[in-house]
């Protein structure tokens, strides 16, 4: 069964930290996809939006979310007349909270894997998941082009949960993570982003440097795919992540 905003992880976080079950579930919305307006948030959960602001108030009073004007990754839609829409993300806090204690279980169960065996033991269970995420993602190395491959590649990420974007540069494209659902177990176990890293090469056909991990500290996971001939003003493409079902 996955777990999602209105799972029930939600409702038990919520008695944990104080808030009411629809705040837990609001919380755990943005968890999900990373940011999100108080309109879309209010489709998700089939709540009025005025409901939603008092929820996102209570979260941002205890500095779980930040709201900002422009939204923190890809293009900002332009603006209408009115209120500019608010764009809402979850602070380093707010995820800490709000990351599912499954992490508990999947550290527990590595530092069984290294006492017992070894870090190479641990890597070689990296590469295996790694593996799973090449095998599912194959029509990605059939892409026309680089940037083809890397903003498809992306659009997989975000439909795991990854919030991903493709961003064009001088050296290339970068390929931004802006939610990893595994960045709890990855402060203490950086395999899974060297076995993650070593996939992407893979499925792109070209060396891939991590510049930034959100395990490490970082406020989004970044991959430098080198130019081969990509033009520098490669435009933003933000890949939204899709509403999930339970």
């Amino acid at each position: 069964m996955k777990t999602t905003a209105q799972g029930p992880q939600a409702p038990a976080l919520a008695g944990r930290q104080g808030l009411s079950d629809a705040t837990a579930k609001v919380a755990r919305a943005l968890l999900e996809a990373g940011v999100l307006t108080a309109g879309e948030l209010a489709e998700r959960l089939f709540l009025t939006p005025t409901a939603i602001r008092r929820h996102l108030e209570a979260l941002i009073e205890r500095g779980y979310v930040v709201v900002s004007e422009d939204r923190p990754y890809g293009p900002t839609p332009p603006r209408g007349r009115g209120r500019p829409a608010g764009f809402y993300t979850l602070t380093a806090t707010g995820r800490d909270v709000f990351e599912s204690s499954y992490d508990d279980v999947a550290v527990a169960a590595l530092r069984f894997v290294s006492d017992r065996f070894g870090d190479d033991a641990v890597m070689s269970f990296a590469r295996d998941r790694a593996a799973e995420l090449v095998a599912r993602y194959t029509d990605v190395a059939r892409g026309a082009s680089a940037a083809a491959r890397v903003e498809l590649l992306a659009a997989h990420l975000s439909d795991d949960g990854y919030a991903a974007s493709a961003t064009g540069g001088a050296l290339g494209l970068q390929l931004c993570q802006h939610h990893c659902p595994v960045a709890h177990v990855a402060e203490e176990f950086p395999q899974l982003c060297e076995a993650e890293r070593e996939a992407f090469a893979q499925l792109l056909g070209v060396h891939v440097t991590r510049l930034a991990t959100i395990a490490a500290g970082d406020g989004v996971c970044t991959a430098l795919v080198p130019g081969h001939g990509l033009p520098s003003d490669t435009p933003s493409r933000t890949v939204a992540p899709p509403t999930r079902g339970t």
